[in-house]
Order: C-alpha cells, then sequence, then structure tokens
C-alpha cells in the first residue's frame, strides 16, 4: 500500500468514526427529548384523593351499586317543588348583624332557603348556624375562604377547603345537622370537587339567577335583575355576607312578595335526582 493510499485510508475511517459518533448523540438527543416530554405530560396522580373524588360507579344512576352517597356530581339548578318552584338560595354567611334579618324576610313568607356558609363564619358564630337549621333552612358548603380561583388550584387544596368547611358548619349546627350542598366560590367548579363534594354527601349546587346584589346597585335594580333574570332557571343568588347588605334585605322581600303574588312556589333544590 501506498503512503497515500494509507492516508486515504486513515481519513476514510476517521470521518466514519465521526459519522457513527455523530449518530449515537442524536439518538441520545432524542431518547432524553421523548422522555422530557413524557415527564412533563404526565398527569399528576394522586393516591390518597382518588378514591375520595369518586361518589359512585354510576353517578348517572345514585342508586347503583357502588353508590354510598346517593348523590350525583352534577350541578344541581332545579327545585325539589316542581318546575315552577324558585329556590332561595343565600351565601358567604353567616354574619351576626345581616343574617338574622334575612331570616326575618324569609319567615315573613314562609320560605325556605338553602345557606351556603363559608367555614370560619360558621365556627365564628354557631348561633346563627344553629337559628338556620332550627327555621328550617337548608345548609351548603361555600368552602374556607371563598377563593375564586379554586379551580385553578391542586386538588388537595380543593379537597381541604371543601371539606374542612363541611366539618366546621356540621360542628357549628350540632344536634347532627348535615351540609347537604357544595357550591363553588364565583361558580369555580371542577370535575375534581364536584366529585369530592359529592363523595361526601354534598351535592354540587349552582345557580341560574345571580341577583348582582353583592355589588349593591341599589333594592330597586336587584328586583328589576331577578325578575328579568327568573326565567333563565330556578336558583336565585343572594348574599348575606360580605358588607352592608341592607340593600340584599329589602330587596329579598319585594323579591319574594312579588313571587308570592305571582304565584309561584319556593322550595329547595333537588339533591339526588338526574343532574340539570
Amino acid at each position: 500500500m501506498t503512503r497515500t493510499d494509507r492516508l486515504g485510508a486513515v481519513r476514510s475511517y476517521t470521518q466514519g468514526a465521526k459519522a457513527r459518533i455523530a449518530i449515537a448523540a442524536a439518538a441520545v438527543a432524542v431518547a432524553a427529548t421523548v422522555w422530557g416530554v413524557a415527564t412533563v405530560v404526565e398527569p399528576a396522580h394522586h393516591p390518597g384523593h382518588e378514591n375520595a373524588s369518586r361518589p359512585s360507579d354510576d353517578p348517572a344512576n345514585p342508586g347503583s351499586p357502588g353508590s354510598s352517597q346517593q348523590v350525583p356530581d352534577g350541578l344541581t339548578h332545579d327545585s325539589e317543588s316542581g318546575k315552577d318552584a324558585v329556590n332561595i338560595t343565600i351565601d358567604d354567611g353567616p354574619d351576626p348583624k345581616w343574617t338574622p334579618k334575612v331570616l326575618e324576610v324569609l319567615k315573613k313568607y314562609d320560605v325556605k332557603a338553602t345557606f351556603c356558609m363559608i367555614g370560619p363564619q360558621a365556627r365564628d358564630h354557631p348561633d346563627l348556624v344553629k337559628e338556620v337549621v332550627a327555621a328550617g333552612h337548608r345548609l351548603c358548603d361555600h368552602t374556607m375562604d371563598h377563593d375564586v380561583r379554586m379551580d385553578k388550584k391542586p386538588l388537595e387544596y380543593q379537597e381541604k377547603q371543601i371539606l374542612d368547611a363541611k366539618k366546621l358548619i356540621e360542628q357549628a349546627a350540632g344536634d347532627g345537622a348535615k351540609v347537604e350542598y357544595y357550591r363553588a366560590p364565583g361558580g369555580a367548579f371542577t370535575p375534581d370537587s364536584r366529585r369530592i363534594a359529592a363523595a361526601n354527601g354534598m351535592r354540587p349546587l349552582g345557580w341560574n339567577v345571580d341577583s348582582k346584589d353583592f355589588s349593591k346597585p341599589g333594592a330597586a335594580a336587584i328586583v328589576n335583575t331577578v325578575k328579568n333574570e327568573i326565567r333563565n332557571g330556578q336558583t336565585v343568588l343572594f348574599h348575606d355576607g360580605g358588607g352592608n347588605r341592607s340593600q340584599t334585605v329589602d330587596a329579598l322581600d319585594q323579591v319574594l312578595s312579588w313571587l308570592k303574588a305571582e304565584g309561584r312556589p319556593t322550595g329547595f333544590p333537588v339533591r339526588t335526582g338526574p343532574s340539570s
């Protein structure tokens, strides 16, 4: 072999080795990329919460085998009292000044309502929780902190917000009273939060008519909003917490008077019927 041939062979071997190294490096890079993507997109697993988030084997059939709570996880808006009935719901209390005034108005018209309470508020005012129950109204879990961004938070956070509040409300109520509904702050429901609620005996509760009372637009405006939006559905949202609720008290009185004149009954939201 001549000197030129030997140099050519060395050059060819070197180039081949470089090519093999490049191919191997590319394969490693691809494998690393695929592994990295897999670790990023793989959904987080919460073994401690999986069973708690499953209300039944068949949520659409609350009486199916495996269902211990018999409460669907679908949002409810319908009324137990029929399609013409209106559900009055009261959020963000109990409040030592405004809850008693709301209770007075409800008593005046012999109307039962669902009170969606914040856990610490119930803990701090157990007398009011007991008064609500004694008057025949129902209890609803409105979480611990009224976090309207709950739907952006981890599963563990949602579960703690819901179940801690339920515990405080029921402890305040005493005598075995149960929280029968769950309402997410600002409507920030998630499939997980609805399943957690249902698995713990609480029907997720929405609303069709936002009275807009929270922004304090005046009692007349609140009443007009309810009258104009009542065609949207059966569940109306008012508040007894979150500040001065004098407009709410006045508007609620007028709304209940109007409903009575219209011959519209009131009632409680359904708990175990088909999801609406």
